[in-house]
């Protein structure tokens, strides 16, 4: 049975999808993929994603863009450039958007803040090519949530998680959301938002999560934290 097949009978919409690129397709350095190497893969995968009916897709793909050791970063940016510019009218081609994730140092050494995936972002200047926040990288670089005011025309999707521990978020106190969500209010934002953690209890931790991130959204818990 085909993925297409299979996602329609387990019946679930599949509007998301992240793990874009293998760390094998360079898209940095000297030894970067040619361009029609990129685009052969990202053709075939668009064309999958497409039957899925996966309509936002992450790029985080930390190995792939991971500038090497004595590399221009200037040089691997306009790269990077150069590969949004090429694969976003191939994504409205297919009806998707796709959309750069900041990721922590740790994970990755260029596009670290949301800031700089903002800048990536106009520099391709296409509408489907935007923007992702993910909270637990935003927490982990001590960005300020208010970089979504400035980017706010271009943020189409956000991940969540506890950034201590990077699992699922059950409780207010647990960590301090309030500027972030009080952000998004004030932006008016209403797009999707994934929760991108470890769970020992899915069941049970997953409904907890929901209603929390509702009433963050909402603005009904106004307490302060009291745990970092």
């Amino acid at each position: 049975m085909c993925e297409h097949a299979i996602a329609k009978a387990v019946g679930i919409p599949t509007p998301n999808a992240n793990l874009f690129l293998p760390a094998s397709l360079k898209l940095t350095g000297p030894e970067a993929a040619t361009p029609e190497q990129q685009m052969a893969y990202v053709t075939k995968a668009f064309t999958r994603l497409e039957r899925l009916g996966v309509r936002i897709l992450c790029f985080g793909s930390g190995g792939a863009r991971r500038v090497p050791d004595g590399f221009s970063k200037d040089e691997a940016f306009a790269q990077l450039v150069a590969f949004g510019t090429r694969i976003a009218p191939e994504a409205k081609a297919h009806g998707i958007t796709v959309v750069i994730e900041p990721l922590r140092r740790q994970e990755t050494n260029i596009i670290n803040t949301a800031a700089e995936g903002f800048a990536l972002v106009k520099a391709v200047a296409h509408p489907n090519f935007e923007l992702l926040v993910d909270f637990y990288h935003l927490a982990s670089e001590h960005e300020d949530p208010k970089i979504m005011v400035e980017a706010k025309d271009h943020l189409r999707h956000l991940h969540m998680a506890n950034p201590q521990g990077r699992v699922f978020p059950l409780a207010w106190d647990e960590f301090d959301y309030a500027p972030f969500f009080a952000t998004l209010r004030s932006i008016g934002y209403t797009g999707r938002l994934s929760i991108e953690a470890s769970t020992p209890d899915l069941p049970t931790q997953a409904p907890r999560s929901i209603v929390l991130l509702r009433k963050a959204f909402a603005g009904e818990l106004t307490a302060p934290a009291q745990a970092r």
